[in-house]
Formats: C-alpha cells, sequence, structure tokens
C-alpha cells in the first residue's frame, strides 16, 4: 500500500540479487546522492537535484530496502551497501562519479571511497556519520533493534502511528531549521512508514557504531577530493565527534562549518552545499 501510495519518480537497475531505484536528473559529469537513516531518493528530488541538473547527471539512489530498493537481504553494512550502489551507479555509466553522502548516507559514501577509490572522484558529504561514539542511542534504538521491536513496537508504529507523530519527529530532525512546506507529503509519509523499512533501520543505525570503528583507521589513506559540510546545531549527529574529526584525519577533506544549522543542510542553505558540490567538482578537475 505504501509503494501504490507514493509511485516511483525513477527507473530501475536491475542487479543480480535485486532491483535498486534510481532518479536521474539533467547531464554532464556523474554526481551519486546517497540519502540517510530511515529516508528515500525523494529527499534529495524535492529540492537538490534540480538545483544540480544543470551542471550534473544527478543520480539519487534508494538505499537497499529503502525506497523503492529492493531489500537485498536488509544489508546492515555500509560497505556492503556501498558496494550494491556502485555496481547501480556502474549499470548507469557512472565509472568515477563525485559522491555525495547525508548523514547515515555519509557512511555509506565514506565506504565507498574506501573500498574502490579508483571509483570515486570525489565525495561531499553533509552532516556525515563518520566516527564511533560513546553516548548510547537512547531506548528508542534499544527497543526498535530487539526482538521485541522488530516484531511487535514496530508493526504497531506502522500501523498505528498518527501523522502528527511523523511531522514531530521530522521537526526534531531539522531542528533548529524549520520544515519545507510539501517536504513530508514528497518524501512519501506511508513509504517511510513501512514495518519492513523501520525494522531495517532500526538494525542499521543500531549496528553502525561498530561499522565505522572499524572505518575510521582508513580514512587517512584517502586522497580525493572531500568537502564537508556540518551544522553548528546538529543535535542527531554531533560536528565535534564526526566532521571535525574527519577533517583533522585526512589531509584531502576540507570542513565548512554551518552556524546555526541543524542536521539537514541541504535543505537549509542549499546554495552553500551545491557551493561546496561544485568546489568538489573542480577540485577534482571535473569543472573549470
Amino acid at each position: 500500500m505504501a509503494q501504490a501510495d507514493t509511485v516511483p519518480e525513477g527507473a530501475f537497475i536491475d542487479l543480480a540479487e535485486g532491483r535498486i531505484h534510481a532518479v536521474v536528473r539533467g547531464s554532464g559529469p556523474d554526481l551519486v546522492m546517497i540519502h540517510g537513516a530511515n529516508g528515500n531518493a525523494r529527499d534529495f528530488s524535492f529540492d537538490l537535484m534540480d538545483r544540480m541538473s544543470a551542471e550534473f547527471r544527478v543520480i539519487a539512489l534508494d538505499r537497499p530496502g529503502f525506497g523503492f530498493s529492493d531489500d537485498f537481504g536488509g544489508p546492515e553494512s555500509p560497505i556492503v551497501q556501498a558496494d550494491i550502489l556502485r555496481q547501480a551507479a556502474s549499470a548507469l555509466g557512472a565509472e568515477t562519479p563525485i559522491v555525495v553522502g547525508h548523514s547515515y548516507g555519509g557512511a555509506v559514501a565514506l565506504a565507498w571511497a574506501l573500498r574502490a577509490p579508483q571509483d570515486v572522484a570525489g565525495l561531499t558529504l553533509l552532516a556525515p556519520v563518520t566516527h564511533p561514539w560513546d553516548e548510547s542511542l537512547g531506548l528508542w534504538y534499544q527497543i526498535s533493534a530487539s526482538w521485541l521491536g522488530q516484531y511487535l513496537v514496530l508493526p504497531l508504529v506502522a500501523a498505528l502511528a498518527p501523522r502528527s507523530s511523523v511531522e514531530n519527529t521530522l521537526a526534531g530532525v531539522f531542528a533548529p531549521d524549520a520544515v519545507p512546506e510539501g517536504y513530508l507529503d514528497h518524501l512519501g509519509v506511508s513509504l517511510t512508514m513501512r514495518h519492513a523499512q523501520l525494522a531495517l533501520n532500526a538494525r542499521q543505525v543500531n549496528s553502525l557504531n561498530g561499522y565505522v570503528e572499524a572505518m575510521a583507521p582508513g580514512y587517512p589513506a584517502l586522497t580525493m577530493p572531500i568537502e564537508v559540510l556540518h551544522g553548528t546545531e546538529d543535535e542527531t549527529v554531533l560536528l565535534d565527534i564526526h566532521s571535525a574529526k574527519l577533517a583533522a584525519q585526512v589531509e584531502s577533506a576540507s570542513l565548512t562549518v554551518m552556524e546555526g544549522t541543524g542536521h539537514m543542510p541541504h535543505h537549509a542553505q542549499p546554495e552553500t552545499v551545491v557551493d561546496a558540490i561544485r568546489r568538489t567538482a573542480q577540485r577534482a578537475g571535473i569543472l573549470q
């Protein structure tokens, strides 16, 4: 029913283990976009894709198990997800794209660069998860990733949660910035509230700390241009724990600190993000 309520904007790429949904706009050098936790490619098609499509062929991908992509067995590892998305991009002829990753998608973008640095022209990372953290994710993720949460709590949430609850959660993610008018309907309420997607998201977020802990020692070897943007008011992914550490660790990484901005910089300050993507392409020798 969720997929009937919100129709695919793009096309499907057939891979050996399933299909990846890709929204493609514009022409020019390839620019791949990877969304964050419990999102889909519509997060980018709402605004950012159109801003970039005059200069790039923009490819926004639904991660496995999210949006309209098949679940590919529900991979928890950002490395496995990166391999799948790299195959999908390659099937579209994107061999060495600029890769944009937001939040959880930042970890996937970094995994792509670690696994196949020759296949990435550069990275633009938006409030990315990059390093392990000490703080607990909180009771919600502990419950939702448990057997009880996966098979009892999340099915009830998917079936019964009112729209107001979804709006409140989204407002917290955007805070202190406002949620753009029409964003939730564009993203797809029922699409993001499917039980299968909620369950996979809970497992992925709950296991991410261990994966980035294993990935982080490899970051200094990255030499492609990396532009990182992070808001000072981001309470979802903390600047000091993630982006600041990445910038200190990787010589090719340049950090833009966005004063007063929360977790969604591509919506709060889209032109700043556009400029950063262009800088990445310029540093990679793709744009003048």
